[in-house]
C-alpha cells in the first residue's frame, strides 16, 4: 500500500510541475486533463503527506526518548509519540477509503424517476413530499433541477414523474436513494384516525451522454399526440406530446410538459438515453443488476429501503438500521446525515471485500 502511495505522490508532484509549464499552458486540452487528474489525486497526496509528517515526528520523538530525558520531558515526548501514532492510524484508514476504486458515474448528473407503488391515491400524494425533499436537497447543494415528464392524477397526485438534477457529484450523493420508500401517515380523508401505509418507488439513473449511448434512429418509433391533464391552451390543443419507443428493448418514454414538440422530444431522448445506459450497466455486471433489482423492487410494501412515519415524526433507513426523529427536516431536504451514513456503510463493505 505504501509503495502505491509513493507512486501516487510522485505522479501528483509531476502533474503539479507540468501545470505551470509553458507547454501545457498553451495546450488547453492537455491542461484540462491534467487539472482533472490533479483534483482526483490531491486528497490522496495531501493525506499521505500528513501521514509521512506524522511518521517523521514520531520517529524524531522516539530518538529523543532514547536519550533518557528528564521525567517531565519524557512524559511530553511519550504523549507526542502517542498522538502521532494515533494520527498515523487514522490517516491509514482514511487512505484505504481514498484508494478504493471510484465509480466512474459518481460525478455525473442524475435523472430521478418516481413511481407510485402500493397505496393508490395516498401513494400518489406522497410524491409531493419526496419531490420537495429532493428539490430542497438540490437547492442546498446549489444544484439545478429540471422537470422532464410528469403524469398528474385527477386528485392532484402524481402517478409518475422524471426530473434531472445537475451538479458536481450529484450521482455520488443520490445513488443510494434508489429503492422503495414507504410512508405511514393519516390521510386527510381518514375520519377514524387510522394510519395508512403506502409505497413509492424511486430510481436514480446517472445521466448518459450521447457519446456513451449510441442510439440508432431506425430503432426508434416516435409518436406525437395531444397532451392531456392540466395545462395551458397550447399544451392541450396541439400535437406537442411525444412518445418514443426503443424497439429493441421495448423501453417507452413519454413527455408532454412542454408546449414545443421539439423540447418534449429532447427531454424524452434524455430519459431514454439514461435508461439505456443503466440497462447496459446491468447487463455488463450481474452484481449491479441484482443489487438494483433488490433496491427498486416492484413497489410492494415488503420491499422497502426507508420508512417515513408521520405520527412519530421519524425516518428509518432499513439498510443500515438508522432511525432519525427529524422527519420534517429530512423532508425539507436535510438528507446529508442519512447519505453520509449510507456512504460510510458502503465504504466499509467495499473495504471488507477488498481485504478478503
Amino acid at each position: 500500500m505504501l509503495e502505491k502511495l509513493e507512486g501516487i505522490l510522485a505522479r501528483f508532484d509531476e502533474i503539479s510541475a507540468k501545470l505551470s509549464s509553458a507547454e501545457v499552458l498553451n495546450n488547453p486540452a492537455e491542461m484540462t486533463k491534467l487539472y482533472k487528474d490533479h483534483a482526483e489525486l490531491e486528497p490522496i497526496a495531501t493525506a499521505y503527506r500528513e501521514y509521512k509528517q506524522a511518521e517523521s515526528d514520531k520517529h524524531d520523538a522516539e530518538s529523543m526518548l532514547s536519550d533518557n530525558p528528564e521525567p517531565e520531558l519524557k512524559e511530553m515526548i511519550e504523549l507526542e509519540i502517542s498522538e502521532n501514532k494515533d494520527k498515523m492510524e487514522k490517516l491509514i484508514e482514511e487512505l484505504k477509503v481514498l484508494l478504493l476504486p471510484k465509480n466512474p458515474d459518481d460525478e455525473k448528473n442524475v435523472i430521478i424517476e418516481i413511481r407510485g407503488g402500493a397505496g393508490g391515491d395516498e401513494a400518489a400524494l406522497f410524491f409531493f413530499f419526496l419531490m420537495r425533499m429532493y428539490t430542497r436537497y438540490a437547492e442546498r447543494n446549489n444544484w439545478k433541477m429540471e422537470m422532464l415528464s410528469s403524469n398528474i392524477t385527477e386528485m392532484g397526485g402524481v402517478k409518475e414523474v422524471a426530473f434531472s438534477i445537475n451538479g458536481k457529484g450529484a450521482y455520488s450523493r443520490l445513488k443510494f436513494e434508489s429503492g422503495v420508500h414507504r410512508v405511514q401517515r393519516i390521510p386527510t380523508t381518514e375520519s377514524g384516525g387510522r394510519i395508512h401505509t403506502s409505497t413509492v418507488t424511486v430510481a436514480v439513473l446517472p445521466e448518459a451522454e450521447e457519446v456513451e449511448v449510441e442510439i440508432n434512429p431506425n430503432d426508434l418509433r416516435v409518436d406525437v399526440f395531444r397532451a392531456g391533464g392540466p395545462g395551458g391552451q397550447c399544451v392541450n390543443t396541439t400535437d406537442s406530446a411525444v412518445r418514443i419507443t426503443h424497439i429493441p428493448t421495448g423501453l417507452v418514454v413519454s413527455c408532454q410538459d412542454e408546449k414545443s414538440q421539439h423540447k418534449n422530444k429532447d427531454k424524452a431522448m434524455k430519459i431514454l438515453r439514461s435508461r439505456l445506459f443503466d440497462l447496459m450497466q446491468e447487463q455488463q455486471n450481474s452484481e449491479i443488476a441484482a443489487q438494483r433489482r433488490n433496491q427498486v423492487g416492484t413497489g410492494d410494501r415488503s420491499e422497502r429501503i426507508r420508512t417515513y412515519n408521520f405520527p412519530q415524526g421519524r425516518v428509518t433507513d432499513h439498510r443500515i438500521g438508522l432511525t432519525l426523529h427529524k422527519l420534517d427536516a429530512v423532508l425539507d431536504g436535510d438528507l446529508d446525515e442519512i447519505i453520509d451514513a449510507l456512504t460510510t456503510a458502503d465504504q466499509a463493505e467495499r473495504l471488507k471485500a477488498a481485504n478478503e
